[in-house]
């Protein structure tokens, strides 16, 4: 079961770790979004595996999880004599904190709209009890 709010807030939290708690990412995923995010240039599944000691089945797994969540984007390179392989990068970090900003805000608006039903609910209750 995740943490509580309270115990999140009093932890040390990294911005690194808003990976893990707004996408429910893995250790690995960040580990791999980290060496594209050093990498000067795009990197393959293959470099990304080598990068992080992992097979590449497994990078591979871990980028679909950054693509997925819109961290990192696909480009195709094609080769002249046919075929073509895939390279993948970081994407913007301000498109990525907007996202987050994002799904706090709405976060945020559903607390609200529990928050008041908590209190509508029970409001009524109270009064009942104290009544009697």
């Amino acid at each position: 079961m995740p943490d509580s709010l309270a115990e999140q807030l009093r932890s040390d939290m990294e911005c690194e770790g808003l990976l893990e708690c707004f996408h429910g990412l893995k250790p690995l995923d960040r580990e791999c979004f980290q060496v594209l995010v050093e990498s000067e240039e795009p990197l393959t599944i293959d470099e990304i595996g080598e990068a992080v000691d992992r097979e590449r089945s497994t990078a591979y797994r871990a980028v679909q999880r950054l693509l997925q969540t819109g961290f990192i984007s696909k480009e195709q390179i094609n080769y002249e004599q046919g075929g073509y392989y895939h390279v993948y990068q970081p994407t913007d970090p301000e498109k990525i904190s907007g996202e987050m900003q994002r799904m706090l805000n709405d976060w945020y608006a559903k607390m609200g709209q529990l928050i008041q039903e908590f209190e509508d609910k029970y409001e009524g209750a109270e009064s009942v009890t104290a009544s009697t």
